[in-house]
């Protein structure tokens, strides 16, 4: 089954029992989605496709509560983390540190950058995690760390 139609099913079954968390985010997810369709033009998205907006919302979701937290808006502090818990469980786990510093290190022994190629050594080594849940900071943390 595809997680497209795992989010209509998911969404369907929030609608019936009235979980509102996941009801609206689930939506909001599905708008996304329909969006990205009409952009694309496609019939169905891919999982890579799906994924990748989940990311994005998930993003948009801890940006807000960066944000929210600054401010004292625990209302809508609330509001955002139920809806990022929500989306985070749609996506696939999170890549443990240690393979991530492996792969780094393996394109660093290809590479042998030196302290101006960050933006090569992130290219490479993003590419190398397509389709992968990893935190991109996190990420560009170790390699400014491995440049320096």
């Amino acid at each position: 089954m595809s997680l497209q139609i795992k989010i209509n099913d998911d969404l369907k079954e929030a609608m019936k029992a009235k979980k509102e968390p996941h009801l609206s985010t689930l939506r909001l997810l599905k708008s996304d989605l329909q969006y990205e369709l009409t952009k694309t033009g496609a019939k169905e998205l891919t999982d890579d496709q799906v994924i990748s907006l989940i990311k994005k919302a998930y993003a948009k979701r801890l940006d807000a509560i960066g944000m929210y937290q600054k401010a004292g808006r625990n209302d809508l502090l609330a509001q955002e983390e139920s809806e990022a818990v929500v989306l985070k469980t749609y996506l696939p786990p999170e890549m443990p540190e240690e393979e991530i510093i492996a792969i780094i290190d393996q394109i660093f022994a290809e590479l042998q950058p030196t302290a101006k190629d960050m933006g090569k050594v992130m290219g490479r080594v993003m590419a190398a995690f397509k389709g992968k849940s990893v935190d991109g900071t996190k990420v560009s943390a170790i390699v400014k760390s491995r440049l320096s």
